[in-house]
């Protein structure tokens, strides 16, 4: 099987429900952005955090790829997505609230970077922001699940959290803006 298909040479695709739209669609935007946080989620897996911060990050990526799959489709379809649920926003809650933790309050801005690892966490954090905000913006001019502008914000405060306990863990000094 050829990978390409020479369907979209003319600036067009097809969202998973099946209608034709240009490649710079709003909804294309948004699940575009979400595959692009996937990559960088990627990558921060393939940087040396732990297991347990990998397991998680690898469980967020199948939920992005849930997210996007949700955001590829305008009506009904006749197969199943899984949807991004309660749960699923309750178990970043969980993870941020475990990984805050030990970490000492904020009292100031801190500026991203540090190390590696925490620099991408930054980066996912920051292109997660982008993702939410192109969501935010197609839920205004179509209907989409309101759990997934929840999951997104949610998700960047992750990363924040992850990036302040990665520091941590590695005992790399944050550096605090000065204005």
């Amino acid at each position: 099987m050829k990978i390409y298909t020479k369907t979209g040479d003319k600036g067009k695709t097809s969202l998973l429900s099946g209608e034709k739209v240009k490649k710079h669609n709003i909804r294309l935007n948004a699940y575009g952005s979400v595959d692009e946080l996937n990559s960088f989620i990627g990558y921060l897996i393939s940087l040396n955090i732990n297991k347990k911060h990998k397991e998680f990050l690898t469980d967020v990526q199948h939920k992005l790829f849930n997210l996007g799959a949700l955001l590829a489709v305008k009506k009904d379809v006749n197969f199943k997505i899984p949807e991004i649920t309660d749960k699923d926003i309750q178990a970043l809650e969980t993870e941020i609230d475990r990984l805050n933790k030990g970490i000492p309050p904020l009292k100031e801005f801190i500026l991203p970077g540090g190390s590696a690892e925490t620099a991408q966490c930054h980066i996912c954090r920051s292109v997660c922001r982008r993702a939410e905000r192109t969501v935010s913006e197609l839920s205004e001019k179509e209907k989409i699940q309101e759990l997934l502008l929840i999951y997104l914000n949610r998700l960047s405060d992750y990363f924040f959290v992850l990036a302040r306990k990665i520091s941590q863990e590695k005992e790399i000094k944050e550096t605090v803006w000065k204005p």
